[in-house]
């Protein structure tokens, strides 16, 4: 999912932030793209085909040893907000829902798993419950802290187009990227994955780029 959200970005050098988790994935565009003349339909069936086509090519280099069964299939909207905060809301929005599946399914295939129960079981025992009784259950049955597990499950996959330092020669895929003078310091914008926090100010903070063009 990741590799595919990556050849997105590559191709289109407007979509400069992009959030995934489960089995989706949302990517932002400048606010002032002219990609296929903002053509709603091109830019929605051009974006999900690619990704679609990218994460079938590359499929094979995570599961060698696991062939698809099917073609796999992706759907997709475009969605046009009104100002930053908007966006911000929504991909806030988004993480949270990453937040609360994967809490979900960790405590859930802990009881399966560990606690021996079927998924019928585990469902009911799961029925109703808030975060601070999956947090309980999952510390005081199975001894595991939520907060110690990976940041990649509990909060997605962030990938952001950013300055980097460039030392000596730049690579000619970093040229083909975005590659300039910055006070005599090359520096190369490219596409650099993160398992961090979106929702509070810090990340929208440091990137200004991300909301302001």
């Amino acid at each position: 999912m990741d590799n595919a959200a990556r050849d997105v970005m590559d191709e289109f050098k407007d979509v400069v932030l992009a959030f995934g988790e489960s089995d989706e994935y949302s990517f932002l565009f400048r606010k002032t793209t002219a990609v296929y003349k903002r053509r709603h339909a091109k830019i929605l069936t051009t974006i999900t085909s690619l990704f679609t086509s990218s994460y079938v090519f590359h499929w094979h280099r995570y599961f060698p040893e696991t062939p698809l069964q099917y073609p796999p299939t992706f759907d997709g909207r475009i969605v046009l907000y009104p100002s930053a905060q908007e966006v911000r809301d929504y991909f806030a929005w988004r993480q949270v829902d990453a937040h609360i599946n994967n809490l979900y399914n960790t405590t859930f295939w802990a009881l399966v798993q560990q606690g021996g129960e079927s998924t019928t079981q585990a469902h009911h025992t799961l029925k109703g419950t808030v975060s601070k009784t999956k947090h309980e259950i999952l510390f005081s049955r199975f001894n595991i802290n939520y907060n110690s597990l990976p940041e990649r499950f509990r909060k997605g996959s962030v990938l952001v187009k950013e300055d980097t330092p460039v030392e000596g020669e730049v690579p000619e895929k970093a040229q083909s990227l975005d590659t300039r003078d910055l006070n005599n310091s090359k520096t190369s914008s490219q596409v650099v994955l993160h398992h961090c926090d979106i929702i509070k100010d810090d990340f929208w903070d440091a990137r200004p780029f991300l909301l302001s063009k």
